[in-house]
Order: C-alpha cells, then sequence, then structure tokens
C-alpha cells in the first residue's frame, strides 16, 4: 500500500540535511523590502503608507550597508568568541536583543533616517513632525523606547514614532547578525524566537530557492535572520494538531494565515512558488484585511509587525 507523506513528515525525515539558519544578505536586505512595498502599494487602500515604509527601507539600505562595513572593519564578529562559546553551551540567542549593550551609533542612524524622511517630499506633514520630535528627544528618550519596543511591550511606546526607532534597530541588528557565520549561531531550545536576537518571527516563508525548497523559515522581526521549522506546525506552541490556513477570497494566494486550534493565535505565511517575490515583513504589511478576518474568527496573531504599532485598548 503506498504511503502519501505529509510536507511536515517529509521535512521531518530530511531534517539533517535542511540548511536550519538563514542570516541575512545585507547586500539586498533593505532594498529587496523597498521594492516589494511599493509594488504592493500600487492600487491599495494602504498605498501612501506603503510608500512611506519603503522610503523608510531605501534609508535603511544605505544605513545598512555602511554600518556593514564598519563592522567588518572593527572585526566584531572576531571578537565574539566566549559570547559564541556561551550561547553554544547554553543554547540561547547569540545576540539576545533584551539587554545587549546598543552602542550609541544605532541612534545616528534614527536620526539619519528621520533627516532623510524630514527632507522628502510627497508625505504628510505629520511624518516631518514625527521626525523631528524623534531627533529633538533626549537620547535617554529614544533608549526607553528602544527597550519597550523590543520587549514587544505596548504600554509607553509613542506609537507614531515606532516604526522608525524600530526601523532603525533592524539596521543596527541586521548588520550584527550579517557579520556572522552561520556556524556561530547555534539552534535554541525555544525554537519559537529567533537564534541570533531572541525576537519573535513576524512571518514565515516556504522558500522555492534550489537550496531550501519547499521548506519553512521563520523570518525575524528584527535582525531579518530565518530559521527552519517543520510544516504544518505552530510557531507559537509548536503543536501540529489543529493547523488551519486562511486566505481572503480573491486575494493572493502567495500569502495566507496559519492559526492553531490549541493556543488560538496565528501567523501569516507566504509561499515562494506562488510569488518569488513575497517579502515577509512587506507582504505582511500589505494584507491587514487577512488580520481582520482572523481577528473576527477570534484569533490573535502571534506577533506583530516590527513597521506598525498601535495602542492597546485597556
Amino acid at each position: 500500500m503506498q504511503r502519501i507523506l505529509d510536507p511536515a513528515q517529509i521535512e521531518a525525515f530530511a531534517d539533517r540535511s535542511v540548511p536550519r539558519i538563514r542570516l541575512p544578505d545585507p547586500a539586498s536586505l533593505f532594498a529587496r523590502r523597498a521594492q516589494r512595498l511599493r509594488t504592493l502599494a500600487e492600487g491599495h487602500p494602504l498605498g501612501d503608507y506603503l510608500r512611506l515604509m519603503a522610503a523608510v527601507a531605501d534609508g535603511q539600505q544605505v544605513a545598512l550597508d555602511t554600518l556593514t562595513a564598519a563592522l567588518a572593519a572593527e572585526q566584531f564578529a572576531q571578537q565574539l568568541g566566549r559570547q559564541i562559546e556561551l550561547a553554544h553551551e547554553h543554547r540561547m540567542p547569540l545576540l539576545q536583543s533584551a539587554g545587549w549593550p546598543r552602542q550609541e551609533r544605532w541612534r545616528a542612524i534614527l536620526n539619519g533616517l528621520c533627516g532623510s524622511l524630514t527632507r522628502a517630499a510627497g508625505f504628510p506633514a505629520g511624518v516631518r513632525s514625527v521626525c523631528e520630535r524623534i531627533v529633538a528627544s533626549a537620547p535617554a528618550e529614544i533608549e526607553t523606547q528602544a527597550d519597550l519596543l523590543l520587549a514587544a511591550r505596548t504600554s509607553g511606546v509613542d506609537a507614531p514614532a515606532a516604526p522608525f526607532v524600530m526601523a532603525a534597530l533592524q539596521v543596527y541588528w541586521a548588520a550584527m547578525a550579517s557579520s556572522l557565520r552561520i556556524s556561530d549561531v547555534t539552534p535554541i531550545d525555544v525554537p519559537g524566537v529567533c537564534p541570533v536576537c531572541g525576537t519573535l518571527p513576524v512571518a514565515s516563508v516556504v522558500r522555492s530557492d534550489k537550496r531550501s525548497q519547499g521548506y519553512r523559515y521563520l523570518h525575524c522581526a528584527l535582525c531579518a535572520t530565518e530559521w527552519h521549522m517543520v510544516r504544518i506546525t505552530c510557531s507559537q506552541c509548536l503543536s501540529n494538531e489543529g493547523i488551519v490556513y486562511h486566505s481572503i477570497e480573491g486575494g493572493s494566494a502567495a500569502v495566507r494565515a496559519e492559526s492553531c486550534g490549541q493556543c488560538h493565535t496565528y501567523r501569516k505565511i507566504l509561499y515562494q512558488e506562488k510569488d518569488p517575490e513575497v517579502e515577509p515583513v512587506a507582504d505582511d504589511l500589505a494584507t491587514l484585511a487577512l488580520d481582520l478576518l482572523m481577528t473576527e474568527e477570534g484569533l490573535h496573531r502571534g506577533s506583530g509587525n516590527p513597521l506598525l504599532w498601535q495602542h492597546t485598548e485597556t
């Protein structure tokens, strides 16, 4: 009798040969996101916001190019010897975002992003106002906002400023993550968080490239590292029971929501075979209608989008 295996079983059998970690590519990370955001903005109800975030991503790429070169010159990765040993020994994230001793250069990145948006044409006056307020803020205030965002808090967060603060933090962590070697990073005991920085994923991607074809990777909302997780598995509670896939009629076939009947959460899952240009942060941001559908179903997001922060009603 022929036995038909589902995608999760196939991945489980092949698990040893699966590339477990995909570090971010600093040469194209934010440039690709910017292009995707502009493509998705065409005819979209949130087109203006998507174009604004595309401009942010343009600035992020410029900042990432500069910081990546600086970290290489400083031999940043080579100085992590003992931290790498501890991370491997205790199976914990190497560049843990909570408590990491941030250098003030990340705030310089933030000010640079805000400065470029202040000078840009075509955006609402409110964007300039928020950016000017960020640049004028005391360093301690900005650092407090960063701590809140990295801890995924909502209380006390300056929601209008949050996407810009998070954008600068993304550049800072992506530069550090991309300077690592795959061997520097070890799988950790909490498979639902990033093995590099300990941040929750924004979405997952089923890859179509030759090296990772058919395998699902969670995409870190902060450093953009991706790590393998077997398909038909809840990325929140790791259950493989009661997994359901949702989509909007007439919407993109490349983006679905994967919900869990055990913990009643969901995250979006993107399929490159349906659209090779999908990008986790951009496509998640452009499919808020799917989030509304999931909310109506009584389900909750496992984690938010780094470029969209809202006040939580209490």
